[in-house]
């Protein structure tokens, strides 16, 4: 059975904020934030507006996009490590507001890794026999947990969600490859301290991992689906920095035109980094079907997930 994405959508917050809001309050300024990190602004959530909120908005986009009916989902998966609580799961939140059949609900957490890892649980259950439509959603409100005055963290972080529902498809698209792994001795360079209830990182470790991880994983999953570079239509890498994004899609010696690059509209938005970049190319007619597309990301943990998936129903 060939498990692939049959419906897809994004929402992220209507407030932008832009390089010049931290100018006003911190020693930094919009030309090194673009420089060195490729962001010119980010989305924020209301005060009152939580993940669970943008993941709704997004899931009801994905599941008309798949042609179905809210009662045809029979699971629902969400990658977030910003949960409205700690329980119940945002996934638990969005099958009572979606009005789904009483089918499992689960969140999982793998940081920014989160959407890949999602998809996979997904593929595997899919593929068991026992469920047919699974919804899948990246989504967080990292807003809610960024230290606004620590000058390297307080400028990188959005908020957003992206929704997938993934179920069987035609021979030949789906998923094709992928390559999940966690190494837990750098989970100290990126983290939330619960004292503070904000992020803290080593962005010069997380920076090396980076570097090195998104482009191994890369190439080691389209090796493994039997493709070459020259196969790839469009690369999504995880959207932190854009020293990083460069730095693995040259290592897949791929042209600029083929990574896709939504970091500069909404920073780093964790889980949602990926499903946001895969909704602005399919709005800009950029992903057609049988296209093939490398996902690949980082995060805390530390974590990585890459997916070569075959575009189409």
């Amino acid at each position: 059975m060939d498990v692939g994405i049959k419906g897809f959508g994004v929402h992220v917050p209507e407030r932008v904020i832009d390089n010049a809001y931290f100018e006003s309050y911190l020693d930094t300024s919009d030309e090194w934030i673009s420089k060195m990190t490729g962001i010119k602004e980010r989305r924020w959530a209301r005060e009152d507006e939580d993940t669970s909120d943008l993941a709704y908005e997004a899931s009801k986009k994905a599941i008309k996009d798949a042609g179905l009916e809210p009662e045809d989902i029979d699971m629902v998966i969400v990658g977030t490590a910003t949960g409205d609580y700690p329980f119940p799961s945002v996934a638990n939140i969005l099958q009572k507001r979606l009005g789904l059949r009483k089918v499992a609900s689960m969140d999982q957490l793998a940081a920014c890794s989160g959407f890949m890892y999602s998809m996979i649980t997904a593929k595997h259950f899919i593929e068991s026999g026992d469920y047919t439509n699974v919804l899948v959603v990246g989504a967080e409100k990292l807003s809610k947990i960024t230290d606004k005055n620590d000058r390297s963290t307080a400028i990188l972080f959005g908020d957003g969600a992206g929704a997938a529902v993934l179920g069987p498809v035609s021979e030949g698209r789906g998923i094709l490859s992928y390559e999940l792994g966690s190494d837990g001795i750098g989970g100290q360079y990126l983290y939330q301290d619960l004292d503070m209830n904000t992020i803290k990182m080593n962005g010069r470790e997380v920076f090396k991992f980076a570097v090195r991880i998104m482009g191994d994983a890369s190439k080691r999953i389209v090796e493994k689906a039997n493709l070459t570079p020259d196969d790839i239509s469009m690369f999504f890498p995880h959207q932190a920095n854009i020293r990083i994004m460069e730095t693995a899609r040259e290592r897949l010696n791929l042209p600029k035109e083929k990574m896709s690059v939504s970091v500069n509209k909404y920073g780093n938005t964790s889980t949602a980094s990926i499903p946001l970049s895969i909704g602005q190319e399919l709005e800009n007619g950029k992903i057609k079907d049988d296209d093939v597309l490398v996902l690949v990301g980082f995060g805390g943990g530390l974590t990585w997930g890459a997916v070569t998936i075959r575009w189409g129903k």
